[in-house]
């Protein structure tokens, strides 16, 4: 059994949607990032990378390469997940926490979980989506970007 964690920041700018998990949610800006900046996605990418051992997403898809540019997320994602099955494991648990006061994220855990079952292939009831606030504290608080932290559970099949 081996268990990862990922943790990831991002700051707000222009737009009018922030991606989470793979689901555009409506807002009055977007968070900045050199892909799709999809935090929560970040951080599970980390989390499963980090299970195996084989460093983060930077490593595997680093800003300075421009193909990687405004990349969706769910590439990154997908890579962890087809690099889990070509070291001999499976995906057994997989959690993310998202941290901002906005926007409200709740209303949308569901319609996340979803989507990651369909880029993963892990089942639903083995995926937790779900969202903090920072009571007001620091830059989260403030309203000046989106943090997230996830944790991944592999275990050698």
């Amino acid at each position: 059994v081996r268990t990862g964690n990922g943790f990831d920041v991002h700051k707000f700018g222009p737009g009018t949607f922030v991606t989470l998990c793979g689901v555009e949610i409506p807002f009055n800006q977007g968070l900045v990032g050199h892909s799709d900046a999809d935090v929560a996605m970040h951080t599970l990418t980390d989390a499963i990378f980090g299970a195996l051992a084989e460093g983060d997403i930077g490593q595997w898809f680093p800003p300075s390469d421009m193909q990687w540019k405004g990349a969706a997320s769910e590439i990154f994602l997908q890579k962890a997940v087809e690099r889990t099955k070509e070291r001999g494991f499976a995906i057994t648990h997989m959690d993310v926490t998202i941290i901002c006061e906005m926007p409200k994220i709740g209303p949308h855990t569901e319609v996340m979980r979803d989507a990651l079952v369909k880029i993963t292939g892990v089942e639903k009831d083995r995926i937790s989506v779900k969202a903090t606030t920072s009571e007001k504290l620091g830059f989260t608080g403030r309203g000046e970007g989106i943090a997230s932290m996830a944790t991944a559970t592999l275990v050698k099949v």
